[in-house]
């Protein structure tokens, strides 16, 4: 199966920083196990600070994204978990953007 690359874009609330941080170091065994079992891999997220975008890069070799999985039980409450630190949407699901790749070097 063919390996897609994903990326997007979220907001985080400023000042959040090393809560956002901590709470990825610390996440959930499950749900990495989940995204792992979708084929969720190489998956960075990388914060610009004057802005407080958050860049996410992923590569898929599943049919989703992390983004795809929000029916599951285990990523509601991740959301929910995440969503005072995060722009969200009114299920809790992160404001997402997906962005459009334009170069890409192997």
């Amino acid at each position: 199966m063919e390996t897609k690359r994903f990326g997007f874009k979220m907001k985080m609330v400023p000042g959040f920083k090393e809560e956002y941080r901590k709470r990825h170091s610390e996440l959930w065994p499950e749900l990495k196990k989940l995204l792992k079992d979708e084929g969720v891999g190489n998956y960075s997220i990388f914060l610009d600070e004057d802005t407080n975008t958050l860049f996410a890069y992923q590569e898929q070799s599943g049919e989703n994204s992390s983004q795809d999985l929000g029916n599951l039980e285990i990523v509601q409450k991740w959301w929910k978990f995440m969503s005072d630190i995060m722009e969200t949407n009114p299920d809790n699901s992160p404001v997402t953007i997906p962005l459009e790749q334009v170069f890409y070097m192997e």
